[in-house]
């Protein structure tokens, strides 16, 4: 009996929803989905660039090169700063920047030192953190895009009743599908934007991790250095 109320249901579902309206053309609503799908796709190319530069960029051998670190800590014990100088000169990393501002300003007394490289270090984290700060912008702006779409489409659907009454069902369709996939658009380019956000976040975290050893891994070299240096002076 359980079978055969399926089997009727089944076949109201056909008969209510024909074969020729079930097959589902995304590209055919999205045109049709009024100014508010292209604010999303707007939105969505915006999120594609910055995650593809992000993923290309934002590595740890981009930030922190964990080989500048050892290196730079050997030439900085031996005292080699003409050598290091020109080592960092040719990175475009974060600890590049970081270690050559080090090697002009090596007089400076251990602690001011050590207090300022860890400011240099926030900066330059805040800085990489603020590149991928689109993502959150495109993942608070297109739900509320697709949600000011999904309000004229039931407008436009309120202004057919209005107008022509519910003798017709089909006229509502239009304005109904409008809405609804301005909703769904929405929430299409939100929802990956907002995940990639969070994994910039935690990736953020890991690399300041690394790139706060590699620092205090040449600052524990430094000093020794530094009193030559002071005393020379």
């Amino acid at each position: 009996m359980s079978r055969l109320r399926r089997l009727g249901l089944y076949g109201l579902l056909l008969t209510a929803f024909p074969a020729h309206a079930q097959g589902l053309n995304i590209a055919s609503e999205l045109l049709h989905g009024g100014m508010g799908i292209v604010a999303i796709g707007a939105l969505s190319v915006l999120a594609l660039a910055v995650t593809f530069e992000r993923l290309a960029n934002f590595r740890l051998v981009k930030v922190a090169p964990p080989d500048l670190a050892a290196e730079a800590e050997m030439l900085w014990r031996a005292g080699r700063f003409d050598q290091l100088r020109e080592r960092v000169a040719d990175g475009d990393s974060s600890l590049a920047r970081i270690l050559g501002w080090m090697v002009e300003q090596r007089h400076l007394p251990a602690e001011k030192l050590a207090a300022r490289v860890a400011e240099m270090a926030g900066v330059e984290l805040r800085l990489q953190q603020q590149k991928a700060y689109a993502l959150n912008v495109v993942a608070t702006v297109a739900p509320i895009v697709g949600l000011l779409g999904t309000v004229i489409g039931m407008i436009e659907s309120f202004h057919v009743i209005a107008f022509n009454g519910m003798g017709d069902p089909t006229l509502l369709a239009g304005g109904i599908s409008k809405a609804l996939v301005n909703t769904a658009a929405g929430l299409s380019v939100a929802l990956p934007s907002l995940a990639m956000h969070h994994v910039f976040r935690n990736r953020m975290v890991g690399i300041g991790i690394a790139l706060e050893r590699q620092l205090n891994r040449v600052l524990d070299g430094m000093p020794a250095r530094t009193l030559e240096v002071v005393h020379a002076h």
